[in-house]
């Protein structure tokens, strides 16, 4: 019975996970071939085109951090979620980054003139796969980043679960055991290899 137990749960936990699976495989062989991609995309894979430019009817004040200026200005968009800000709003300009796994956003506020510059990211499959790669942690105050993080957590959780649970129902069979010893040896002396010399 917990043998059953186990295999299903191998099963469905793969079947489910698979997205997840797929993202991590297929964003690993993007960033492990970046130079081979950068044929198809160009030395600057990263393009960012003008979706609109407007006068700023709010104010931002002058003893604001970047952040918080970066969050009203957000909200003021209706463009709330997870950002990067760079510059300050007393200086040259303020730079948002909102992101997004598909089309982040680039927020240009020019304080001396009130200015507005939106622009979208381009999209390529590169830098989106490497974008979904790299989405984790719950350092962000919206929770449906924090459902993400908490995604990647069971992913981890479930990697875990199907390299003991594999383990499990090789030993459970008798007949691949030798065959078992001899992956797992060449397995681990291969990666040892890469561990010490590389």
């Amino acid at each position: 019975m917990f043998s059953k137990l186990i295999r299903r749960t191998h099963m469905y936990l793969a079947l489910f996970l698979t997205p997840w699976v797929l993202i991590y495989a297929l964003s690993t062989m993007a960033m492990n071939h970046r130079e081979f991609l950068k044929r198809f995309y160009g030395e600057n894979p990263v393009q960012f085109e003008k979706e609109s430019e407007q006068v700023y009817s709010g104010t931002v004040p002058p003893d604001a951090t970047p952040k918080q200026a970066a969050v009203q200005i957000l909200r003021n968009l209706n463009r709330e979620g997870a950002f990067s800000v760079q510059g300050r709003p007393d200086g040259e300009q303020l730079t948002i980054f909102r992101q997004h796994p598909i089309s982040p956003q680039r927020i240009i506020y020019s304080p001396k003139d009130h200015k507005l510059v939106i622009e979208k990211q381009v999209f390529n499959s590169a830098t989106f796969l490497e974008r979904m790669h790299r989405r984790r942690g719950f350092q962000h105050d919206y929770g449906l980043e924090d459902t993400w993080a908490f995604s990647v957590d069971l992913v981890i959780v479930a990697m875990t679960f199907w390299g003991l649970s594999g383990l499990w129902m090789w030993w459970e069979l008798r007949a691949t055991r030798g065959w078992g010893v001899l992956s797992l040896t060449a397995g681990v002396a291969l990666f040892a290899f890469f561990l010490f010399t590389i």
